[in-house]
């Protein structure tokens, strides 16, 4: 089996959204393990809007007049604590800010090696990540998400149940995140599985012709020689990582989800679109996000 590379001393920044929630907590502890693994920094990133309106909040030679931002301190002290617990080696950054919670991740996250945040919380960073913020978040990044469900807690480093990297990939334009799997696999010593999956669609009567089902299999087939392309290239380039390769007749977003069973980490690409209403995620990452049973590490394209 692939060992853990050794992290080495100037490995970026691992930046973490917290709000105090159990959820966050989870997803600290993934990114203290993930900092440690590429030798990073781990910032801590608390936010709490209304803090504009108190002058006193953010001075910090004043004493504080309104206890929520004694609590909001607080919490980010416990948070500097928990890692430093963790990982005493590890190099923490604290940031408490007034701003909004998307547009300031975003920001301090812009040149991250990754961002972590949590499935659900109360309002702040891994707030509903069902809902606006994270889906915001997830449709604006363009940086690497790791997403952590609040029921399926790890611990941060060592061993990690199934030691396997999964990556979903559906054309040649993923080769971002079978990348990302690759160096996964080799910072986490485990195997990596690259799934492929498609399904026909189903015929329906219309006004526009359809292709016929020969037709439908053999782009598939094209996508997937593609695909199996990018995969050799990663394959020579880290050829310390076991790698299997598994193509799937079935919905891409089911596929995924049953395979993330076995899975410490799935790594999916991003593929956004823009509608009238802004940014979107297509329907196999929304199904990904609320069903997968591992954390998602969601790799913008484009």
């Amino acid at each position: 089996m692939t060992e853990p590379v050794r992290p080495t001393r100037n490995g970026g920044r691992v930046v973490v959204g917290l709000d105090g929630s159990d959820t966050a907590w989870h997803a600290l502890d993934r990114a203290v393990g993930e900092a440690r693994r590429r030798g990073a920094t781990l910032e801590i990133v608390h936010a709490w809007p209304w803090a504009r309106t108190d002058p006193l909040a953010f001075d910090a030679d004043a004493e504080p007049q309104r206890p929520p931002v004694e609590i909001a301190r607080t919490v980010l002290r416990l948070a500097m604590a928990r890692a430093a617990e963790q990982d005493p080696d590890l190099r923490i950054v604290p940031t408490l800010t007034p701003q909004d919670a998307v547009p300031e991740l975003l920001r301090i996250g812009g040149r991250a090696a990754l961002i972590v945040v949590g499935t659900r919380g109360l309002g702040g960073f891994t707030g509903l990540l069902l809902g606006s913020v994270g889906l915001r978040l997830a449709a604006h990044t363009h940086r690497p998400l790791l997403v952590v469900r609040g029921d399926a807690p790890a611990p941060a480093y060592g061993p990690e149940g199934h030691r396997k990297v999964l990556v979903g990939v559906e054309s040649g334009a993923d080769e971002a995140a079978a990348r990302y799997g690759f160096e996964d696999a080799i910072r986490r010593g485990a195997r990596l599985r690259v799934l492929y999956a498609w399904a026909r669609p189903r015929l329906f009567a219309g006004d526009h012709a359809l292709p016929s089902r020969e037709a439908v299999a053999l782009r598939a087939e094209r996508e997937q020689e593609v695909t199996y392309r990018v995969v050799a290239r990663l394959r020579e380039e880290f050829g310390q990582v076991r790698v299997q390769e598994h193509t799937a007749h079935s919905a891409p977003a089911q596929a995924l989800v049953e395979a993330s069973r076995a899975a410490d980490v799935l790594v999916l690409a991003v593929q956004r679109r823009t509608t009238r209403l802004g940014m979107q995620l297509g329907p196999v990452t929304h199904a990904v996000l609320h069903h997968a049973h591992c954390p998602v590490v969601l790799v913008p394209v484009g």
